[in-house]
């Protein structure tokens, strides 16, 4: 039994190795992934229309795949994207749904300085259970169908993109969100995040609470000692 001790984590630091090994060679290829489709996707928007600015749609398209990349890490993004619903619905994650995804990579590309492009905000099957929503880029001054979905939702973090009449969902333009993502109108999602922020604040608060009446029935206790 003593032989077999250095044989067992032998065997354990060969194991972990190969799943370093693993891990980076997914981690480079989940890279080397990014890079083709950005590479497309910026080609791709490039042939919308004939005065769209090549650097406008480079600009959209890594900003676009870095974002959802950030926030995957950010936002501790399970493999399935309806698994990370069902840890927010249970309280483990903050953030993940859609809407989020939509939102802050939108939130993102807004700052963009786009003249030849233009964002906006799609939904599909509102307020349902199938409830999806996306950014849509298109050409200055043309219509959702005309454009490209980008999507982090439906990959977990792995940006998505392709023609708006080739996706499976029947998108329709939100006119007040597509407001906000092109900048002439407010966030219409502030208010679903102000809820969650007074929660955390009045967590915070009460477990303050909490820990000033430990020290004050701890001081009693002293007291009594005393």
């Amino acid at each position: 039994m003593r032989m077999a001790a250095p044989f067992y984590w032998r065997q354990f630091l060969i194991r972990c190795a190969l799943l370093l090994i693993a891990l980076s060679i997914a981690v480079g290829n989940a890279a080397a992934d990014d890079a083709k489709s950005i590479r497309r996707f910026e080609e791709a928007m490039v042939k919308l229309a004939p005065d769209v600015d090549p650097v406008e749609a480079e600009l959209v398209s890594v900003t676009a795949h870095h974002t959802a990349r950030r926030l995957q890490k950010e936002w501790r993004v399970a493999p399935l994207a309806n698994f990370q619903n069902f840890l927010i619905h249970i309280g483990a994650r903050q953030r993940g749904y859609c809407f989020h995804w939509a939102h802050d990579i939108g939130a993102q590309l807004k700052k963009l300085p786009l003249k030849s492009l233009e964002l906006h905000w799609a939904e599909a099957y509102p307020n349902t259970h199938l409830e999806h929503n996306v950014v849509v880029v298109t050409a200055r001054g043309q219509p959702i169908r005309t454009g490209y979905i980008i999507d982090g939702w439906r990959a977990a973090g792995r940006l998505l993109w392709w023609p708006v009449i080739k996706d499976e969902y029947p998108w329709k333009e939100n006119m007040i969100e597509t407001a906000w993502i092109q900048n002439r109108g407010p966030d219409p999602l502030k208010a679903l995040d102000e809820p969650l922020q007074h929660l955390d604040l009045a967590h915070q608060v009460g477990e303050e609470e909490h820990g000033a009446l430990q020290d004050a029935d701890q001081q009693q206790v002293l007291v009594g000692v005393v």
